[in-house]
């Protein structure tokens, strides 16, 4: 595929975070965008506002002509849409250029010199991290994220061409169509599963991804991909150490293969943020920034909008809302928690993410959902998938060892809440439990 012979652009699935950051590249670029989603968001807002044409009813009547001359239309699909779309099966059936969001990502990177992040966790935060040092370097580069940046409010950091990067997601294998020049892997916690035979499928995936990449692998130390290694404590090629907290900043040092860089500064909560932050120190230092520029890019860098992301800050109440959908991912938001917060009871609002991630991980999630002092729990998000017989909230909530728990729906959700004496509130889950935190938030500060 030749790109400059593209004019226009069509997403089905316009939406997603993925997919919403590729359109506004393409929509700044210059080219026609327009697209359909099941429901409208503020993502979707927001692309209407850069004047993209959207729609929300799966119609082919309601593609604009202008997309329908397949000789220079390309259609950007996400793997989450029904294989029974009207939309997605009429440009498959007149013969149009259809690829995967991974498949347009790799068109798009092909040409540039890419770095990719991996993993189950933290390949949102390190991808931003990365993005933003690049920026600050003034390095001609452009950022694909899967979380909106607080410091540009996007999930795009639009520079040049010349240097991609790019979340490389595991999901249907999708990671697998990048040829990366450097690349990380932070995790291979398994994951996936509905996509995966076993946890042995799921590892091999990365080693194949692994050796798609050209120049440098930076990995997780004792991950068993050989690669340079990064870590806490733990005498990796680039490793964090000296951790100290002060005035919520984190304040480390870190060991790299040529010298020690000390006092690197970053407001973001929890050790895996900074694992988070040496993991993009690592591929920006392997790319060619100084450690020092590093070091001043860290200071100004806000983080991302729900990974702890404080809605309510005061001393007598927090609110904090959090992707965590993954038992690793939710036994570091508690872990943060309990270290910002170590004396105040804490109330877990969580919706589970898909049936089958529920039933795969069940054991996992009670384990860690049993260190708040309370939960509420919303029912499961099916997202791509149909109801599994069994496999519910209540099934999840009888498998919790805490006292004070529940199941609750998003209509009696603030109410449960209200009757909480805890002073720290964390909302999370991958599905639309963001879409309540606002209505949360004006409630709980009209009872405060």
């Amino acid at each position: 595929m030749n790109l400059a012979n593209i004019h226009n652009v069509y997403f089905i699935g316009i939406g997603g975070i993925g997919m919403s950051a590729i359109a506004n590249y393409f929509k700044s670029s210059g080219k026609n965008v327009a697209g359909y989603d099941k429901t409208a968001t503020n993502i979707t807002d927001s692309l209407q506002q850069m004047g993209i044409d959207i729609h929300f009813e799966d119609n082919v009547a309601f593609i604009p002509e202008a997309y329908k001359n397949k000789e220079n239309v390309a259609v950007i699909y996400t793997p989450a849409i029904p294989k029974s779309h009207n939309e997605y099966n009429y440009f498959l059936k007149h013969q149009f250029t259809v690829l995967k969001r991974a498949e347009m990502l790799a068109e798009i990177t092909k040409d540039s010199f890419c770095l990719a992040i991996a993993g189950t966790h933290g390949k949102t935060t390190t991808s931003a991290i990365l993005g933003h040092i690049l920026k600050e370097a003034t390095v001609n580069a452009t950022a694909f994220l899967g979380g909106i940046a607080e410091n540009y409010n996007s999930n795009l950091i639009l520079g040049g061409t010349e240097v991609t990067i790019v979340e490389a997601d595991e999901f249907d294998r999708s990671f697998l169509k990048l040829s990366p020049n450097i690349a990380c892997i932070t995790s291979i916690d398994a994951d996936h599963l509905d996509i995966y035979e076993d946890q042995a499928v799921f590892e091999a995936s990365f080693t194949d991804f692994a050796s798609n990449v050209s120049d440098t692998l930076i990995v997780r130390k004792n991950i068993p991909i050989k690669g340079i290694t990064y870590g806490i404590n733990e005498q990796a090629d680039f490793d964090a150490k000296n951790i100290r907290i002060k005035n919520g900043t984190y304040i480390f040092d870190v060991n790299t293969p040529s010298e020690e860089i000390k006092n690197i500064t970053i407001s973001l909560p929890g050790k895996h943020n900074v694992l988070n932050t040496v993991a993009a120190l690592a591929m920006a230092n392997k790319y060619g920034v100084s450690l020092q520029t590093i070091a001043k890019a860290l200071l100004t860098f806000k983080g991302i909008q729900r990974r702890f992301s404080y809605k309510i800050n005061t001393e007598n109440l927090v609110l904090i809302d959090d992707y965590a959908h993954h038992p690793t991912e939710i036994n570091a938001l508690i872990s943060s928690v309990k270290e910002m917060y170590p004396a105040k009871k804490v109330l877990g609002i969580f919706q589970p993410h898909l049936y089958t991630r529920t039933r795969d991980f069940a054991d996992d999630f009670a384990k860690e959902l049993s260190q708040f002092n309370e939960l509420l729990l919303l029912d499961i998000y099916p997202a791509r998938e149909l109801p599994i017989k069994g496999i519910t909230s209540s099934w999840l909530l009888n498998k919790i060892k805490i006292q004070n728990k529940k199941v609750v729906s998003k209509e009696t959700l603030l109410q449960n809440i209200l009757k909480s004496e805890a002073q720290i509130i964390v909302m999370f889950g991958a599905g639309d439990i963001g879409n309540l935190v606002s209505e949360i938030k004006k409630g709980l500060t009209v009872e405060n």
